[in-house]
């Protein structure tokens, strides 16, 4: 039987609804760690409690202690991990991993949308379905995955698209590439690019903008004067910004501070297109970093983790 790690860092999925208030709140025993015993059919599985956190409590401190975690785990030899974790910040910690993890075991990240004890709990089902994946040959050498609602996600492009729904997460552009039926996984896509980083640090402080209409220099300026490594900034269309803030992007490269666009757009790419004061071709040409399809919370995140690698400035472009 595979031996497989199971960590829980909290969330919703390890969480009660209060029958007369309603509200949602951590519990004392985790529902999970008592609900996972019902699965014990499908492996060696073995329960680790490495937080008890909110998704929003979760920082890049605690993202880096899982990523550790899953080092020692291949160590002392599982043959798979399933990561339970709160929805809100999901996608950023499994895309984390994806980019500082070189390892060919199947890596799972699961979450749910509804508490344990609420009407359609999706929690230990989801549970299931992750283990189905981590248990499966043909997870190995798949990157880190999202596994939700019997979908299978690459962490690098899955995305929450809904604040309540039990199918929130999903692969815009791209869809899912895999689907869980039954006792098996079945997958009919693949992640074409991988790309792994030593990372052993955190700190680099990396901020996030959205565009809109009429947006002048100030927020540029003001993350400039805070000392910022990076800017990510969710652009206008495929990558353009009203033409006030074009002194303030030129000021913060010519500080050395690399500044990357992503589009506000759910679906697409950012391409350099529009030769136009405050077009992507400008800024293009002023050294900003167009993305391939990240969003702007998967783009803070690559840009702070080559930062702390130590990538050389010149290869940035290059590896967005």
């Amino acid at each position: 039987m595979k031996k497989i790690l199971i960590l829980n860092t909290g969330g919703t999925i390890s969480m009660s609804e209060d029958q007369t208030t309603g509200k949602v709140s951590p519990t004392d025993s985790n529902p999970i760690g008592i609900g996972g015993n019902l699965f014990s059919y499908m492996g060696d599985l073995y329960v680790e409690d490495l937080y008890h956190l909110a998704s929003p409590q979760i920082t890049e401190r605690e993202v880096l202690g899982i990523k550790n975690r899953i080092e020692e785990a291949v160590k002392e030899g599982y043959n798979g991990i399933v990561i339970t974790h709160g929805t809100d910040t999901l996608e950023e910690t499994a895309y984390y991993l994806e980019l500082t993890l070189n390892i060919d075991i199947p890596v799972v990240v699961t979450g749910a949308m509804r508490s344990s004890n609420e009407i359609g709990a999706d929690g230990l089902a989801n549970l299931r379905s992750s283990l189905v994946v981590a248990t499966s040959e043909d997870s190995c050498d798949k990157g880190v995955l999202v596994v939700m609602n019997d979908e299978v996600h690459t962490a690098t492009y899955v995305t929450k698209t809904h604040t309540t729904n039990v199918a929130t997460f999903q692969t815009p552009t791209f869809g899912p590439i895999g689907l869980v039926s039954k006792n098996e996984v079945i997958y009919f896509q693949k992640l074409v690019r991988e790309e792994h980083y030593n990372v052993n640090t955190v700190g680099k402080k990396v901020y996030l903008l959205k565009a809109y209409a009429g947006m002048g220099d100030e927020l540029i300026n003001a993350v400039l004067k805070l000392g910022a490594d990076g800017l990510v900034i969710e652009a206008l269309g495929a990558g353009n910004l009203p033409p006030k803030t074009v002194s303030a992007i030129r000021e913060c490269i010519k500080n050395d501070m690399p500044v990357v666009f992503v589009s506000r757009a759910f679906n697409g790419v950012t391409q350099d297109v529009y030769d136009y004061e405050g077009g992507g071709k400008r800024f293009q040409q002023d050294g900003v970093i167009f993305t391939t399809g990240l969003s702007g919370q998967k783009a803070r995140i690559k840009l702070m983790i080559l930062l702390e690698a130590a990538i050389p400035r010149e290869r940035l472009r290059e590896l967005f």
